[in-house]
């Protein structure tokens, strides 16, 4: 059953090789995800999943020691998740949201549990969400959870996705259900609005929410922001 899950942001941005000169400006992020991680280590799972977004609406698994990189963002920096065998030239590279999550577990040293990935498609339906959730509580007694998401990218006039009305409100939603580990909240987002804004969270945040079914978690929003007009989130449950 899940014991843990740590909700963070995955902007590429997190990851001051890339931000370069604009780094400082997610560092209170940065701390808040080291926070979050820190609550998975103190509940000593057996199994770790990041689950994150992708493109389109289907679902990927991704083995412990799977690799990644910032190539496509400019920086020459690779990525391992967890520990694991030997990754092989025709093995599928992490997405990006799986990349970050990889490369926040290394800024901690984690060596707790076994990491595995989980992408889910922005896509994805709400009942397959919830699916995945409940395989992923399923595997193990003691599962933590690192869930990787972006809220609306419709927060300002120089979004990613412009200015759209709609966003604060989706945004303010997604951040109580986060604090307060609201999981029918959660399940409840409406996954065409969340496309709409470009919230890439909305899947991950509903696996989550299945996955925490029954377990009694308690959470805090450990950081909220939304620079670049896009919303950012950091909690943590347990």
């Amino acid at each position: 059953m899940l014991v843990a899950a740590a909700v963070c942001p995955c902007p590429p941005l997190l990851v001051p090789d890339v931000a370069a000169g604009a780094a400082p400006e997610l560092d209170a992020a940065r701390t808040a995800c080291s926070d979050a991680l820190a609550v998975l280590a103190a509940a000593r799972p057996d199994r770790l999943f990041v689950v994150g977004p992708a493109e389109g609406d289907t679902m990927e698994r991704y083995a412990a020691g799977a690799v990644g990189d910032f190539r496509g963002f400019g920086v020459d920096l690779g990525v391992r998740l967890g520990h694991g065998g030997a990754a092989r030239a025709e093995d599928r590279r992490l997405p990006a949201s799986l990349a970050v999550g990889a490369w926040l577990l290394a800024r901690v040293d984690w060596a707790g549990a076994p990491v595995e990935g989980l992408a889910v498609g922005e896509r994805l339906s709400p009942a397959r969400c919830a699916d995945a959730g409940r395989d992923l509580a399923a595997h193990a007694d003691r599962v933590a959870l690192l869930v990787m998401g972006d809220g609306s990218a419709c927060r300002s006039l120089k979004a990613p996705g412009y200015l759209d009305d709609r966003a604060a409100g989706f945004d303010e939603a997604a951040a109580r259900a986060l604090g307060t580990a609201d999981t029918a909240a959660l399940s409840a987002l409406d996954e065409h609005l969340a496309y709409e804004l470009k919230a890439a969270g909305r899947a991950p945040w509903q696996v989550l929410a299945a996955a925490a079914e029954g377990a009694g978690l308690e959470g805090r929003l450990l950081h909220e922001d939304a620079p670049y007009g896009v919303g950012y989130f950091v909690a943590a449950w347990s």
